[in-house]
């Protein structure tokens, strides 16, 4: 997701008091809004991640409980 892809125009629907105060605050509500869109998405894409492999991570936590870390004997501190 390189900020410098191709732009697309979008029509959006924002609080009129919100975009008020953003342009007196000086704020790009253009990029504004990217930025949060893009903090949706990958947070979104890694709740999807941690969901599809929920299994595997209790089954990996699952045996460090049991066993240990496999080269925890290796350690130096």
């Amino acid at each position: 997701m390189a900020q410098s892809s191709a732009r697309k125009p979008t029509n959006l629907t924002i609080n009129a008091a919100l975009v008020r105060s953003a342009k007196e605050l000086g704020i790009n509500i253009s990029q504004a809004a990217e930025d949060g869109i893009r903090s949706a998405v990958s947070k979104t894409m890694a709740d999807q991640w941690k969901q599809e492999n929920q299994a595997v991570l209790e089954s990996s936590n699952d045996f460090v409980d049991r066993h240990g870390l496999p080269l925890a004997r290796n350690r130096l501190f």
